[in-house]
């Protein structure tokens, strides 16, 4: 196996997790790479989102935000604030680029995809 069929792989399954996240819920990178048996890898989960804007499906990979409920991939979205205005048309609160009440709308797939 290549490296780059292994990336595909691992990226393909980031996309498959990412997609069964609620609307108006959000998770983070670690909890996607814990899921996926990978943990410490929640910088190539970003990497696989960063990937999904020029993959043909809908990804919502604005739903996927640090542990600390911080928007740091928003650059990645075309624009400052489109990261956001996506979170806030589900009903998520932001301010200063933080998710209010994180721990409520935290999506958590090692306890929601037994």
């Amino acid at each position: 196996m290549t490296a780059n069929k292994h990336d595909d792989s691992f990226f393909s399954k980031v996309y498959e997790v990412t997609q069964l996240i609620p609307f108006g819920r959000v998770t983070s990178y670690g909890a996607i790479a814990a899921y996926l048996g990978t943990r410490g890898s929640a910088r190539m989960v970003g990497w696989a989102l960063n990937a999904s804007h020029f993959n043909s499906g809908a990804i919502p990979a604005h739903r996927v935000v640090n542990r600390n409920g911080v928007l740091t991939g928003k650059h990645h979205f075309g624009g400052q604030k489109v990261m956001q205005q996506l979170l806030e048309s589900e009903g998520i609160k932001v301010e200063n680029d933080q998710i209010i009440d994180f721990e409520k709308v935290f999506w958590d797939p090692m306890k929601e995809l037994l």
